[in-house]
Parts: C-alpha cells; structure tokens; sequence
C-alpha cells in the first residue's frame, strides 16, 4: 500500500509543481518580466503578405525581418484612430533610429481619397496602405475594430495586440523592451 501512496502523492505533486510555476510566471509578468512568459510559449508568426502604399510603392512582410514593427487598423472615421495618430508619429520617429516602423492600414471601407488627403495634410512619417479588399485584415486575424495596432518583433512574431487607445507610457516600455 505504502507503494501506491507514494505514487499518488507524486501524481498529486506534478499538477502542484506545474501550478506553482504557472503562478511563477504569472508573477513575473505582473513584475514587468513579460519577455520570460514570451520566451516559455510559442509565439504567433506575423503574416507573410505584399501590400501597396499610398505612394505606389510595393512591399512585403519579409522586409519586416530584424525590426520590430506596429501595424496600426485605423479609419478616418474613427475618432480614436484619429485622436492617436500624434502618439504613432512621435513613437515611430522617437524610436526610427533603432529599428522601429509603423504601417498605417487603412481600412477596406475607409474612400481612398480620405486616406490620402489625411496622410498628406497630417504629414505621416510612415507607410500608409490602403486594404482595399481587406487581405490585410483577414491575415491578421479579420481584423474588423479600429484602432487595432499589432506588435511584432525582429523575429517576426506577433507578441502583442492592442485593441483601443493606447497608453503611450505602456507603448514605448513595449517598444522598448522589444528595441533591447
């Protein structure tokens, strides 16, 4: 019998280890030690996709290699969008130097024409595309709510998805931490 005990108090102390180091890593995220967590579970892939931007030029995804990048769903007529475009143009060009870009995707409904006036009168910094039949959206998960901004790192992984305002403070340690 004493057998069997031992094998159930081993049974009943795996669960109890895999929690206490799941309430580990909870921990140190709370902490601020959110790269850990990243590096402990396997972390989406960004899209691999070519796109157009306002001024014609073609790209791909696979130029996103060795920066970390923010794609940023956004609308004309979404106030949010508008009201946080100052944040992206201060954080693209505070960080440009070290890597850092951000895409503007305009969204399938948004008139091609607000796009450009917008980009042009507000003088963005960074790419604009517009998602015309929205394959953009559809490969980062049909993406349907404005704002939505996409983290990736140099590696190429999604490791965060901000849905909303965004805090600047929380942006950059973000970018930050991402940057090295």
């Amino acid at each position: 019998m004493r057998g069997g005990d031992n094998r159930c108090m081993s049974e009943n102390a795996l669960p109890r280890r895999r929690t206490l180091a799941l309430a580990a890593a909870t921990g140190l995220v709370a902490a601020g030690g959110g790269a850990l967590l990243w590096q402990l579970q396997q972390l989406p892939a960004a899209p691999v996709l070519d796109y157009v931007l306002l001024d014609g030029a073609k790209h791909s995804s696979k130029g996103w290699q060795g920066k970390v990048m923010l794609v940023n769903f956004w609308a004309t007529s979404c106030v949010t969008c508008v009201k946080k475009m100052p944040l992206l143009m201060s954080t693209h060009e505070k960080y440009k130097a070290r890597g850092f870009e951000v895409l503007a995707v305009a969204m399938q409904y948004d008139p091609p024409a607000f796009v450009a006036q917008f980009a042009q009168t507000r003088q963005l910094p960074f790419g604009v595309a517009i998602d015309n039949q929205g394959h953009i959206a559809h490969a980062f998960g049909d993406v349907r709510v404005t704002p939505t901004s996409v983290l990736i790192d140099r590696q190429g992984h999604i490791v965060q998805r901000l849905i909303g305002e965004i805090d600047e403070a929380r942006l950059h340690a973000l970018v930050e931490n991402l940057l090295g």
